[in-house]
């Protein structure tokens, strides 16, 4: 039996932005050294997922687990703003 790594809430955000991370294109997929092609509504909606979770641990985190969410949804959205600049928005935010 392999050692796990303790589950933790910041790996728990690391593990969703990470797959963020591939859905923008960014990161290969596991078991891969090749970027998948973009998938901006997988992105958006782990991006989504990642600020529910924000507002609702808001308070009860540790400064360091809150800075790192903050950071971690601060750089996805500009990501993902940056890979659908071009594209029609069907609904505004």
């Amino acid at each position: 039996m392999t050692d796990t790594p303790q589950i933790t809430f910041s790996l728990f955000v690391l593990s969703l932005s990470a797959s963020a991370e591939i859905h923008l294109g960014r990161l290969p997929r596991p078991g891969s050294d090749q970027l998948a092609p973009p998938n901006p509504r997988e992105a958006a909606h782990l991006i989504a997922v990642l600020a529910m979770l924000a507002e609702k641990t808001a308070g009860n985190l540790e400064e360091s687990e809150e800075r790192l969410l903050d950071a971690v949804l601060h750089d996805l959205r500009m990501h993902y703003q940056a890979l659908t600049a071009g594209e029609k928005k069907v609904v505004e935010p």
